[in-house]
């Protein structure tokens, strides 16, 4: 899914598409099948976009930045693939997940599989800064997700532990993205720390954006069923909020604590998170995280991408997929 506010690397994203078809490539029928399969189903490509614009801040080099773009896009596909398989999942951007199709063991195997790609494209680069934040930031997407799993139904969260687990479960490979593509292209350090800064506001502001659709959006949008997270017990920034706030935060966190939730109920956990405002504050931290990420981008250059920058922020702020 290739947006509009991309059209400054509309090229670039076309030729990391190509390369990344050819990436999961295997003598094995049913890699190649299940991987093609995860491409055809879309995505934003934010993490490749992200990389590509780094880039162009410095001495811009597509050659140096593909195989960097497409490991990146891998190393997300991978986490996508574990996810359907723990949180249960049976559709992704309105197509069935890889579990759906072929079950877990494939799924599990898959995701390994474009892990283990990801590392050959990251074994091309000669600067060190690359795989080390690269791995940094797999280790900690992984204490994320481990985290998530084991607070699950956990209603005394405070809004640090939420921050702290959507920091390593979203934001980090976000920023990575921003970072590694100044870093590939030779960019000073105070060149792609900015970077670094803006992607993990955006990355927060981005998950935060993310958790208010799981409750808001409509179905067909969002390319999987509304209320997953309160399905699952995943306390999330509005439930956060109504949990302290709400006056019927007693039933709130009854419905929560159920193991086996019906539609109404979520339906009902949903209104009740909204009507005590928790939909309207966790749009406003969003807000603070977007007002952030533009502080930092105010600090770099003035390329030609640094609008595009700019719109993207925006864009993360009011999003309805």
């Amino acid at each position: 899914m290739i947006f509009d506010f991309f059209s400054e690397i509309k090229y670039e994203i076309s030729v990391v598409e190509d390369e990344l078809k050819k990436a999961v490539r295997s003598s094995d029928p049913l890699l190649t099948e299940t991987a093609t399969h995860l491409i055809s189903a879309g995505g934003k490509r934010l993490r490749p976009a992200f990389c590509l614009l780094g880039g162009k801040f410095y001495n811009f080099d597509l050659d140096k930045l593909v195989p960097l773009a497409v490991a990146l896009e891998l190393i997300h596909m991978a986490t996508l693939v574990h996810d359907d398989v723990v949180d249960s999942s049976l559709t992704r951007r309105g197509m069935p997940t890889v579990k759906a199709q072929w079950g877990n063991r494939i799924s599990t195997h898959i995701g390994d599989y474009l892990l283990g790609k990801s590392l050959i494209l990251i074994s091309l680069y000669d600067e060190p800064l690359i795989p080390r934040v690269l791995a940094n930031t797999s280790v900690k997407m992984s204490e994320g997700e481990i985290l998530q799993i084991t607070t699950t139904h956990d209603t005394n969260q405070n809004i640090k532990d939420y921050f702290y687990r959507i920091n390593r479960k979203t934001a980090l490979l976000i920023s990575a993205s921003c970072q590694l593509g100044a870093v590939a292209c030779g960019a000073p350090r105070y060149l792609h720390q900015s970077l670094r800064r803006f992607g993990h506001h955006i990355g927060m502001a981005f998950q935060i954006t993310d958790d208010i659709l799981d409750m808001t959006a409509e179905q067909i949008k969002l390319g999987k069923p509304v209320g997953g997270d309160l399905k699952q017990g995943i306390i999330t920034l509005p439930t956060i909020y109504a949990l302290r706030k709400s006056s019927a935060r007693d039933r709130l966190r009854e419905i929560i604590n159920k193991t086996d939730k019906s539609e109404q109920e979520i339906s009902e956990a949903i209104d009740l998170i909204t009507q005590c405002g928790g939909i309207t504050y966790s749009a406003a931290i969003a807000g603070q995280y977007i007002a952030k990420a533009k502080k930092e981008l105010a600090r770099l250059p003035e390329v030609p991408v640094k609008k595009t920058m700019q719109t993207i922020a925006d864009f993360i702020g009011i999003r309805k997929f």
